[in-house]
């Protein structure tokens, strides 16, 4: 259902204005430290900013975190943590208008701070496809180079005594960096790069941040170009479909996936001659996909994998045992595949993977109100790859009913369609779900419930008895018809 939007009264509108005005001007909070650390990869950049906020005021419960709207935009996973601790806290988005340089979000503190209570929060987020390939082609042997654009300052509504941006890369392996021009808040060192770190900073005495003025006559952007020794994967769509069936007690998964490298794009022709030899050597150059790992669940039976021109051979699977519902899983079920070709920058590799499952093993049901529940892993995961679209189909037995879904996250599009196939009566409830820019933590499982009678279980051998039946009495009475031509007999 979209949206439906609502316009605030002009009385309101001047109040939180007001309100805001009366924040910026007496600050409750004290930023004693800020520390952001960038953590560059290929199409993901993992960002961890660690405030030390200090309370200026009695009873604050709420303090406000604010991001460019660009890195906003561009984050597909936030969590908020106090130092130390492993619960995340709430966080609530805060209005914005449309044309706002940034964004705030609101985090609920585990309690009440008093007058210079200190605390630690630990910020985690998750951006993806903010890192682009520089050159933007690149020949076979070349070399493959990343750049990364973020702002300078941290902005903050609180003033910050100190604070530091670090920007990591896999490697040592930098080419250049900006280093900016500041009349104020930092020493003459404002960049330094140590091994295949990036520092920007110390800066001191930072005022509010949140502004129009600071933003632009202190904010700029910072860039570092650096090289990445492996491939830049995404997933431009991945299709799931999920079947549960109560009479084989199994769960079927079927993912279609369009794979694509998104590094440098191939400058002039491809050779073959030349990657085998570069194999042969022992020196593949490092930016093609060569080959795949996926992790499986364990238990799983009658995997299948094929591109589209048919089954890969150079595959191979490591199955686990399976682990009773409830166990942590220890040991995953391991697929290493080859793909049929090295897949270059810009190229696109589409295949189909498959598995059968016992249900048992993911399946719960509950006597007393009579109540299954199937535990639905969103995704499987390909380490380093961001999936720009996510379709989930989880098609449930025929006569299900009272339905409810639990999602670990708040899905784009979620809607219930019906699924239709061979000796089906009236179809099979399928919830579908939509998802966009996921990664490797948005892994993690959709809970369906439902209910299911005893008559529904019966029904697709009944259906199958009926269809058999019905054959067999049509095939006696086809036969029974005689079907020859005779021939006229003359009369005399």
């Amino acid at each position: 259902m979209p949206p439906r939007w609502r316009t605030l009264p002009s009385v309101l509108l001047t109040f939180l204005s007001l309100t805001t005005t009366c924040i910026a001007a007496e600050p409750v909070f004290e930023n004693t430290a800020i520390v952001r650390t960038a953590e560059l990869g290929g199409s993901i950049v993992h960002v961890t900013t660690t405030y030390a906020i200090k309370s200026l005021a009695n009873g604050q419960d709420r303090y406000a975190i604010a991001f460019p709207r660009r890195e906003r935009d561009a984050t597909s996973f936030l969590e908020v943590k106090v130092k130390g601790q492993k619960d995340p806290l709430e966080i609530r988005e805060k209005p914005f208008y449309a044309n706002a340089k940034f964004t705030e979000v609101d985090v609920l503190l585990p309690k009440k701070l008093g007058t210079n209570a200190t605390l630690n929060l630990v910020v985690e987020t998750i951006q993806t496809h903010l890192t682009e390939p520089w050159p933007e082609y690149a020949t076979q042997k070349d070399q493959q180079a990343l750049r990364y654009t973020t702002d300078l300052f941290v902005l903050s509504s609180y003033p910050t005594l100190v604070q530091r941006t670090k920007i990591k890369a896999l490697v040592p392996r930098i080419i250049s960096y900006t280093t900016p021009e500041i009349d104020s808040f930092a020493s003459d060192n404002v960049a330094s790069k140590s091994g295949a770190t990036v520092t920007y900073g110390p800066f001191n005495g930072l005022p509010i941040s949140t502004n129009k003025d600071f933003i632009k006559t202190h904010q700029q952007p910072i860039t570092v170009r650096y090289f990445h020794e492996q491939p830049v994967l995404e997933v431009t769509d991945y299709k799931r479909s999920v079947e549960i069936s109560h009479w084989g007690s199994n769960i079927n998964t079927e993912d279609h996936i369009v794979l694509h490298n998104a590094g440098p794009k191939l400058k002039g022709h491809f050779s073959r001659v030349e990657y085998q030899q570069l194999a042969y050597y022992g020196n593949p150059t490092p930016h093609i996909l060569h080959s795949l790992r996926v992790d499986l669940p364990p238990g799983i039976s009658n995997v299948y994998y094929y591109d589209l021109v048919g089954n890969v051979s150079t595959s191979r699977l490591n199955e686990a045992p399976a682990v009773p519902k409830g166990q942590p899983v220890k040991q995953p079920s391991v697929l290493e595949m080859k793909p049929r070709y090295p897949l270059l920058g810009g190229w696109n590799y589409t295949f189909t993977l498959g598995w059968d499952a016992d249900l048992a093993h993911v399946a719960g049901y509950n006597k007393s109100s009579g109540e299954y529940t199937v535990e639905v892993p969103v995704m499987t995961a390909i380490p380093g790859a961001v999936v720009n679209n996510l379709e989930v189909k989880v098609v449930l037995p025929e006569g299900a009913t009272d339905i409810e879904v639990v999602t670990p996250y708040p899905a784009r599009a979620m809607w219930l369609d019906n699924h239709i196939t061979y000796l089906d009566t009236i179809g099979r409830p399928a919830i579908m779900f939509e998802y966009k820019d996921l990664t490797i933590r948005h892994a993690q499982n959709i809970y369906v419930v439902y209910k299911l009678s005893a008559k529904d279980h019966f029904r697709k051998p009944v259906v199958v008895t009926a269809v058999f039946f019905g054959l067999f009495i049509f095939t006696a009475v086809v036969r029974r018809i005689d079907l020859t031509i005779h021939k006229k007999q003359k009369t005399a």
